[in-house]
């Protein structure tokens, strides 16, 4: 009876070894998978006290700044990107939404190569009153955010 609970007992420890083996290698096959979907978000202010390296894809918002749109050769365009204390200039080789305009809240995703955000993907404003949440948050640290009118809202 005591070799038949032994072998019970060797069993049930290598079930358990198994589970924590195959718990490990998921959560690691999932870290690995993700790692270049997230990526994180900075102000312009936040960009210029610390520059990331050129080989990291993070988000960029704020403003469009007024007068700082060109548009080059072919698809090439170039902006500056604002939160009130700093500005970031982008270029993005691509065709921008239809409601980027001045003035108005953008995200970019692209990476920061020598003082320039190069991005690869340029997000605008729903619509008259949509900002994305990490744009307003990063505006109001800077005291510029303004509250929308509520009686210039379309319902």
């Amino acid at each position: 009876m005591s070799a038949l609970g032994g072998l019970k007992k060797k069993r049930r420890i290598q079930i358990i070894v198994l589970a924590v083996v195959a718990l490990t290698v998921s959560t690691g096959l999932i870290g690995f998978a993700m790692r270049d979907g997230i990526n994180f978000f900075r102000a312009p202010s936040q960009i210029v006290a610390e520059p990331p390296s050129a080989a990291e894809v993070f988000r960029i918002g704020g403003l469009v700044e007024e007068g700082s749109l060109v548009r080059g050769q072919g698809e090439q365009i170039r902006f500056s990107v604002t939160d009130g204390a700093a500005s970031v200039p982008v270029t993005f080789g691509g065709v921008l939404p239809d409601l980027f305009a001045e003035k108005q809240g953008m995200v970019g995703t692209g990476r920061y190569v020598n003082g320039v955000f190069q991005a690869s993907e340029i997000l605008a404003k729903h619509d008259e009153t949509y900002m994305p949440k990490e744009v307003v948050d990063a505006l109001k640290e800077q005291g510029v955010y303004q509250e929308p009118d509520a009686s210039s809202a379309v319902n």
